[in-house]
């Protein structure tokens, strides 16, 4: 049908019109549209605020004891409301919120990390005579682009050779036996998210991998290119189409006796289309002096020893280094994408900046820091279990109302800016972007998320409709746990919409003799 003139003006208008009424049907049909629809009743008919999520919860997860949650009015009006608020459950990534703010708390926002590089040996021309040494510092994040900048110094200086080994120094860090064991119930051992923590690490240890079709066939890359692993490229170019998904292709490792990997990819891939992967595949300190050599040798230094990990002798003295930036940016990534690795980096670095003589274990340390900086604080930690920082980890344990107590204390410190700046926004960006969209809540909150088999949580701070902040922290430990995603929306939901500020009295949950108005 064709348009007048002045139909087709007001089309536009009509269209945004019809679109927003079909956008609000949807959200009063959905689960999270009824607090705003029941005037008071809430979701079940029950008064009572804490009473309804718990009831809510019930229905959902088919479980009284699945959920538990905190929601603690900072700066307005608002009741305390709990439930089941101190049972100690398995909190996922957002005890990832635990360690940078004690980071930031403990090291300081300023806190960087130093990557230096020495030598024994005098330069004479273009050759340095004598080994180079890496001293590494536990830089969280010490990217591919840093290495090169900082190796590109060497080249600048003239130097093409260097006679001697690459000895790669780790005693910054301090670990006693390992680290405890993740059981991932993944079918993916190389997967980023399970890379370990470690004084060399360089990169995030990860390899991307690509593979890209075009009129010549497909042609299969990676980057860093290292030597000792090997794309065995066995895709099938097609005519062009949609591209499919990553799960569409699969990426084998191979590994050989002598430390090579070749990684075997197979799938069908249309013309223009491409595909990638990111693995982690090579111990640290093999990655990391591949790595080394690898920038050098692209810039034209070759290396005539082999690689050893030793420590820096006392005389060495310093060519060049690489300073990380701030712990401010670190905590950013961390709590923004949820870097396991990161996460547990910065746990051994808060325990190698304050071991004690007695110490051999910066993991120990660092938990061992945390714990009495927040008994400093006055929260109650008992049962409490840190582990590795991360939340990476079948055994550990936070009850909400210490998350929630822990939360109060950060809007009260002096780096509150820096903490919520580095927490995924509502429906917005990082593990929140795909979370509470199309509700009105764009914005409103800054929430750490946290996933694992039988786990789903989240922690941090939304604003209600009268602008009072509230520090909120829900867990969902279930089995399954997949519906737990939507009793937390539902949480942040009726905080915002529905918040409790009235007169009706709401007992606290897990046996507490606390009660909360609202």
């Amino acid at each position: 049908m064709r348009l007048s003139g002045r139909e087709e003006i007001m089309w536009p208008e009509f269209r945004r019109s019809a679109l927003a009424s079909l956008a609000a049907f949807a959200l009063m049909a959905s689960p999270l549209a009824a607090t705003a629809e029941t005037e008071g009743k809430g979701f079940s008919g029950n008064p009572l605020w804490s009473n309804q999520l718990r009831d809510y919860a019930q229905e959902s997860l088919h479980n009284e004891n699945a959920m538990s949650m905190a929601a603690i009015p900072l700066n307005g009006p608002g009741i305390n409301q709990y439930v089941n608020a101190d049972t100690l459950m398995s909190p996922g990534s957002i005890m990832k919120l635990v360690t940078t703010f004690a980071a930031l708390e403990v090291l300081g926002p300023n806190h960087r990390w130093d990557t230096d590089f020495l030598t024994d040996g005098p330069m004479v021309g273009d050759t340095l005579k004598g080994n180079l040494y890496v001293r590494f510092g536990g830089d969280p994040k010490l990217t591919i682009e840093r290495l090169w900048t900082t190796l590109r110094d060497l080249r600048s200086m003239g130097i093409t050779r260097i006679e001697g080994d690459l000895v790669l120094d780790g005693s910054y860090f301090e670990v006693d036996g390992g680290f405890p064991t993740f059981e991932d119930n993944g079918d993916n051992p190389h997967a980023p998210f399970l890379v370990e923590p470690s004084a060399y690490l360089t990169n995030l240890n990860l390899m991307h991998l690509q593979v890209r079709a075009d009129e010549r066939g497909t042609q299969a890359w990676s980057t860093p290119s290292l030597g000792e692993i090997v794309i065995d490229n066995r895709v099938i170019a097609t005519a062009e189409g949609p591209c499919p998904s990553r799960r569409s292709f699969e990426w084998e490792p191979i590994f050989h006796d002598n430390q090579r990997v070749t990684v075997r990819v197979t799938g069908e891939l249309p013309q223009g289309c491409r595909t990638t992967t990111y693995m982690s595949l090579v111990p640290p300190e093999q990655y990391t002096a591949s790595l080394i050599r690898s920038l050098l040798m692209d810039m034209g230094v070759v290396i005539s020893g082999g690689d050893l990990n030793g420590v820096t002798p006392d005389g060495a003295r310093l060519v060049m280094k690489t300073t990380s930036p701030d712990l401010v940016s670190m905590v950013r990534d961390i709590n923004k994408w949820s870097s396991n690795v990161m996460a547990r980096q910065l746990l051994l670095t808060i325990g190698a900046e304050n071991r004690l003589e007695d110490e051999n274990d910066d993991r120990v340390a660092g938990i061992r820091v945390i714990y009495e900086w927040l008994d400093d604080k006055g929260i109650n930690t008992t049962g409490m279990v840190i582990d590795n920082g991360a939340g990476l980890t079948r055994h550990g344990r936070i009850s909400a109302r210490q998350g929630a107590q822990i939360l109060q204390h950060a809007w009260n410190s002096a780096y509150s800016a820096d903490l919520m700046a580095s927490m995924p926004i509502i429906a917005m960006d990082g593990t929140m972007a795909r979370r509470l969209r199309n509700t009105g809540m764009d914005g409103e909150g800054r929430i750490k998320t946290g996933y694992l088999e039988n786990v789903r949580s989240i922690a941090g701070f939304t604003r209600d409709a009268n602008n009072t902040t509230w520090a909120v922290v829900g867990m969902v430990n279930n089995d399954p746990a997949w519906n737990g995603q939507a009793v937390l929306d539902r949480i942040l939901y009726s905080l915002h919409f529905r918040p409790p500020t009235g007169t009706a009295i709401s007992q606290a949950g897990s046996g507490s003799s606390e009660t909360s108005i609202q």
